[in-house]
């Protein structure tokens, strides 16, 4: 598989095409734990080397399942997780709340390094902007964490315009973190053009619609309860059935490239430049092996020009108000 770089000079040496862990323990129902070690030590196999997680993805035991999984071949993997939101542990049906401190800096990348086996994090993400943290406190901190090789790369995850400037400005970011696919583009207004500007690698989350623009569901009703997508803006009343057009569209396009939906999704955020690098969630081997396939998927000014014509952005917020309101926008 091609490697893309993140970042300017240096920077980080990653795999085309990352693996998003999230599911494997959290927000899409229920996950088979055997079949999630699995995908996770099959994926270099396929040239997929750069594994995504969080903290809060549990809240732990997504990075304790990563711990499991590359024990013994650490090296095989180039690892990002990310700190920033936390929860109270004593009451954990409270919302969780962002926190930039210094202190929770120093506390959170002990608890991951020791969840994930291993001695030094590849990137390092703030998860949500604290607005009561200066960011040059928090990447001060960060930046502590790089001197003490316990971090190599730093970045922010869902961070505006600037906010990147203010953070890179104390230290070098290597990444920026944002949903960016066929149907969510607001990262090409201004988000984008900053990276660039900086030499600040994307990392685009959801680049499927969150599994919507793969075409492997159509109503909330067939999914898990525990699935947080039955109740996501984009998948319910009418921009629900707006966005089942939007679907069609790509699966159409797909067809008519001998590709699934889901490859040309990604074959699209690959095309968008050399320095944007999408993490497709999933816990499955099979879907895996299929999005690997994205890569083989040529597009040409032609097949760009039809997608812009024919494929909108989706009718709806991203998040419910809630997680709305936690973005740095």
């Amino acid at each position: 598989m091609e490697h893309r770089k993140l970042g300017a000079e240096e920077g980080l040496d990653v795999s085309a095409l990352g693996l998003g862990c999230m599911g494997m323990s959290i927000g899409y129902g229920a996950a088979d734990e055997g079949e999630s070690m699995a995908t996770i030590r099959g994926a270099p196999e396929l040239g997929v080397t750069f594994l995504d997680t969080a903290e809060l993805y549990g809240p732990n035991t997504n990075e304790e399942l990563i711990g499991r999984a590359i024990a013994g071949r650490r090296d095989e993997y180039v690892i990002a997780t990310k700190f920033g939101v936390v929860t109270d542990a004593g009451d954990p049906a409270l919302t969780p709340r962002p926190d930039g401190s210094p202190e929770n800096v120093r506390r959170s990348i002990e608890g991951s390094l020791r969840r994930l086996g291993t001695d030094h994090v590849d990137l390092y993400y703030q998860h949500r902007i604290d607005p009561d943290t200066p960011i040059e406190e928090t990447v001060g901190a960060l930046a502590e964490l790089v001197a003490e090789g316990k971090v190599r790369h730093i970045g922010l995850s869902e961070a505006a315009p600037e906010t990147i400037r203010r953070a890179h400005a104390t230290h070098p970011l290597t990444a920026v973190q944002t949903e960016y696919s066929l149907w969510t583009r607001h990262v090409e207004d201004q988000i984008l053009p900053t990276l660039r500007e900086l030499g600040i690698g994307l990392v685009a989350y959801s680049p499927l619609g969150r599994g919507f623009l793969s075409g492997r569901f159509r109503s909330p009703e067939e999914l898990d309860e525990s699935d947080f997508r039955r109740h996501g803006p984009r998948f319910t009343g009418e921009n629900l059935e707006r966005n089942l057009g939007l679907a069609d569209k790509v699966a159409e396009i797909a067809a008519a490239k001998d590709a699934t939906p889901a490859q040309l999704a990604l074959a699209w955020v690959l095309a968008r430049g050399g320095d944007i690098v999408p993490i497709p969630g999933t816990k499955r081997r099979t879907y895996l092996e299929q999005n690997v396939g994205a890569l083989e998927v040529e597009l040409d000014d032609d097949d760009l020009a039809r997608i812009d014509a024919e494929v909108p952005e989706a009718a709806g917020e991203r998040y419910n108000e809630a997680g709305m309101r936690a973005l740095n926008l």
